[in-house]
């Protein structure tokens, strides 16, 4: 009888030690996570704070003149770039990302080395930094097409950099979709086709349009890909070959100037705005596409 208690009372302390130790984990890793938090959120409050302070108070009506001079120094002709860049480079690579996404996923034979080799280039191709893209647009569209700095270029060097991202991000979505419902739709009679569009896509378009979002982000606060490819031509172009210059490149050109510094700084602001409404509405349609 002794020694089965002594055994007890060496178990209990054992476990009263162990649950020690793991409380103790679990209250540093909270504090980690918490502490993370609140320093990423402090940083974009931060962030966001200096921009409205510093650039709302120069924003006029002069700045959303139809034509750019040197007088307004407008921008709304950056912005009208701006939407159809935009435009341009998600109906090219929206379709033939999420088209390569869906074979690799429900038509591609599971563990093929094609497969694995194009995921491999893809994420290799979305870590490439966008100076690169632009050099490659550069050399192709404006040199080899001999289009110069045009919106096609532009639009068309955003696309291929977007390109692997949707790509993944879409794969991942239709990765996470149960095998049960492929199977359902199988079992209803429906072919493989059928049950991509109606089954499976649906299903994955909160997380297709999740990469979408990402790939808008992107494009709108790009300066680096499209001064090689489009230009910083002031006004809006009247052909998609033309150059024409976008809202971050605008906000760049004037910084770089060192003139404007007041009309930059409302720049920002207006783009912090159109990224702002960008998430908003694309909340809202995924919301409605969910239900």
């Amino acid at each position: 009888m002794r020694n089965d208690t002594e055994k007890e009372k060496r178990t209990g302390e054992r476990v009263a030690h162990l649950y020690g130790v793991r409380r103790a984990e679990a209250i540093f890793l909270k504090t980690i996570v918490y502490s993370a938090a609140a320093v990423s959120g402090a940083a974009i409050f931060i962030i966001i704070a200096y921009i409205l302070v510093s650039g709302v108070p120069h924003l006029s009506p002069e700045l959303f003149a139809l034509k750019y001079s040197s007088e307004n120094v407008s921008m709304l002709p950056a912005i009208i770039n701006t939407v159809i860049m935009t435009a341009l480079s998600l109906i090219i690579a929206v379709p033939v990302g999420v088209f390569s996404a869906v074979y690799l996923t429900e038509y591609a034979k599971r563990g093929s080395k094609l497969v694995a080799v194009v995921r491999i280039t893809a994420e290799t191709l979305a870590g490439i930094p966008s100076i690169v893209y632009g050099l490659f647009g550069f050399l192709m569209f404006a040199v080899y097409f001999e289009w110069g700095y045009s919106m096609i270029g532009g639009a068309l060097t955003l696309a291929v950099m977007i390109l692997p991202l949707v790509m993944r991000t879409t794969e991942e979505a239709l990765m996470s979709v149960p095998d049960a419902y492929r199977e359902g739709s199988f079992g209803l009679g429906a072919g493989r086709l059928r049950t991509v569009f109606y089954v499976v896509l649906p299903s994955a378009s909160s997380g297709i349009l999740a990469g979408v979002v990402l790939g808008t982000g992107r494009i709108v606060g790009e300066t680096a890909a499209l001064i090689y490819t489009a230009g910083t031509v002031a006004g809006v172009p009247g052909s998609l070959f033309k150059s024409g210059r976008t809202l971050a490149v605008h906000m760049y050109a004037l910084y770089s100037e060192g003139l404007y510094m007041d009309q930059a700084s409302a720049t920002a602001v207006v783009l912090l705005a159109v990224t702002a409404l960008v998430n908003f509405f694309s909340a809202v349609v995924a919301e409605r596409i969910t239900k």
